[in-house]
Order: C-alpha cells, then structure tokens, then sequence
C-alpha cells in the first residue's frame, strides 16, 4: 500500500511538471460545477482512466477524419508546428496554415494577420503574395501585417512581443533547416504566451529536421498531385485543379497517426477530404513522355584512372596520355 501511494505521488508530481511546461492547468478528478464544457486545460480523470475532457475551443479543418484523429480538430491557442521535410514543400506548408488562417477569419476571429520570418528564409521561399491571398485565402491587405528582421533571435523575440496582443487573430512564424535558438524553452515561451492570449501561433519549420519542441501538435505538409479540374461536361483534361496536400500527424497529444489528402475550396473557403480511390494509381502517368526516334542515352560516365607521369615515346610533349609535371600542373589549374 505504502508503495502503490508513492507511486502515485509520483505520478502526481510529474503532472504538475508537464502542465506547468505546458503552460497548462494540471489534471483533476472532477471538474467544478459551474465549469463550461468548452473551458480550458482540465483533463479529467477516474481510477486512473480519462472520462471527459474540457479544452478550448477547436478549429475544424472540414475533413471529417482529420478532424476525428484529431479529437475534434486543432486548438485554437497555443503553439501549432507546421512541417516540411524539404525547401520546394515551402509553398505546400504556407498554403496550408494559410488556409487555416482563412477557417478562423471565416469563424469571424477578430483581429489582423501577422507574419514573421527572416531574411534567409524568404530569398529561399519567397515572399507573400498579397493578389494572391485575397484570390485564394479571403486575406485582405488590411488583415495581414508582414514582419522579416535579419536575424532569427529578432524573430522569435517579435512572436513572443505580438503572443501577448489579443488584438492579433494569429501569428505566423516562418523558419528554415535547424537552429540552436529555436529549442524546448524557446518554444514554450512562446506555447504559454500563446495560450495566455487564446490564440494560435502557427510555427512553419521549412527544410529541417523535426526537432523536440513545446508545440503539442506537429503536422507535416507536403504537397499532393492536383486532380483535373471539374466542369459540367466532367474533368477538363491537362487542366490543374485545386491544391491539394498531404497531411501527416508528427505528434499529437493522443499519439494518433495516419496521412490524409485534402483539398483547398477557395470559393467556399475550406477543406475537403480526398477519397482513397480519387488519389490511387490509376491516374497518375508520365510526368514526361518517353523520346522517339531519338538516340540513346549517353552511357554511364566511367572511372579515370590517372596515368604515369612516364615521358611517351619519341619524345612528344603534347602525348595526349601524358600526365602534367608539378610545375606544368600548377599553371594548368590557375588559368
């Protein structure tokens, strides 16, 4: 009994030091009688099994199983880690968390935009394209504040600045490849002002390993092949339809997994799921044709092998399989 009551304590004690990194409140076994179903942060547990949960609020992407793996959909406060494995899946990964920018616009989230990356990061991924957010997004210029100091300790320290503004309806904080600065207590500062404020700081890893971080959910984005788009008549052939991502889940707090494809409406301004059938092999061809009437290939470059410096036969200089001397060889590599 003596040790089953430590072990408890023990368990308890780890709690309390996971809530308070996490910058949230620690579990309970019941919740007070006047607390709201949608209030913040409490997990609610019986004999040591979770019985009810009450969170803030979620964001619903619209895809119905994303949604569900989710448990509901992504939180609206808080850190959210948005990845790409390589720098031409930039667009992919903006695309996306710009679109989730649109879903809480849409829900009538007050407050301006704000977007914050480096220098080196934008000459690599370019910069926003304003005719193109309001085309695609519904993101006006009056709702989208821009940000790109040099370095990247200015940038984390404008997020952590602009986390504690309730005026902003989400910050967008956009990084490339790996960075000591960017580390677990970097990124719960950020978490917790985020949390305090209620509103969602979306962090876009461009290029780099995934990292351990604050943020309670990581999804990996890469970009999908876009069907055809449709008409009346049916798919218009050799024509791109709307954008399309694969989203897989990196951690979450349930340990869900899983890889979806999903589909940005801009007219109606969300998400559709795509079916497994509509994303199989069966329309997926030749990125190019085969050549005809054509010759083959080159062939395979081979090994070289260095010859002798050994003088050839008669004495010629320009041998073509003579190897230069050291002086020769020196004012062959200058010029």
């Amino acid at each position: 009994m003596v040790s089953h009551a430590a072990a408890r304590g023990t368990v308890f004690a780890l709690r309390q030091k996971i809530a308070k990194i996490e910058g949230v409140l620690a579990d309970r076994l019941a919740a007070p009688s006047n607390w709201p179903d949608d209030a913040g942060g409490i997990l609610l547990r019986h004999d040591g099994q979770a019985v009810g949960r009450g969170g803030p609020p979620l964001l619903r992407t619209g895809a119905a199983s994303l949604d569900a793996v989710l448990g509901g959909g992504l939180p609206r406060a808080g850190l959210i880690e948005i990845h790409g494995s390589q720098t031409r899946d930039a667009g992919a990964v903006a695309g996306f968390a710009l679109a989730l920018a649109s879903l809480l616009l849409k829900e009538r989230a007050a407050g301006p935009l704000l977007w914050i990356g480096t220098a080196g990061i934008f000459s690599e991924t370019g910069f926003p394209y304003l005719p193109g957010l309001y085309a695609r997004f519904g993101i006006g210029p009056d709702a989208f504040f821009f940000s790109g100091p040099d370095r990247l300790q200015d940038a984390l320290w404008i997020a952590e600045e602009a986390a504690r503004l309730k005026a902003l309806a989400a910050i967008f904080l956009e990084t490339g490849g790996t960075s000591r600065r960017l580390d677990l207590t970097a990124t719960r500062r950020l978490h917790r002002r985020a949390l305090q404020a209620g509103k969602p700081l979306f962090l876009l890893r461009e290029a780099g390993l995934a990292e351990p971080t604050a943020a309670p959910l990581r999804l990996v984005v890469a970009p999908a092949r876009a069907r055809p788009r449709s008409t009346l008549a049916g798919p218009l052939v050799h024509s791109i339809g709307p954008p399309s991502f694969t989203i897989g889940i990196g951690k979450s707090r349930n340990a869900a997994s899983g890889e979806f494809i999903l589909e940005w409406d801009a007219a109606e301004r969300g998400f559709r799921e795509r079916r497994q059938e509509d994303h199989g092999t069966e329309n997926i061809g030749a990125v190019v044709s085969a050549s005809s009437d054509r010759p083959h290939p080159a062939p395979a470059a081979r090994t070289l092998l260095a010859f002798p410096n050994v003088e050839p036969i008669g004495g010629k200089e320009n041998a073509p399989h003579r190897q230069p001397s050291r002086e020769q060889y020196k004012t062959h590599r200058s010029a």
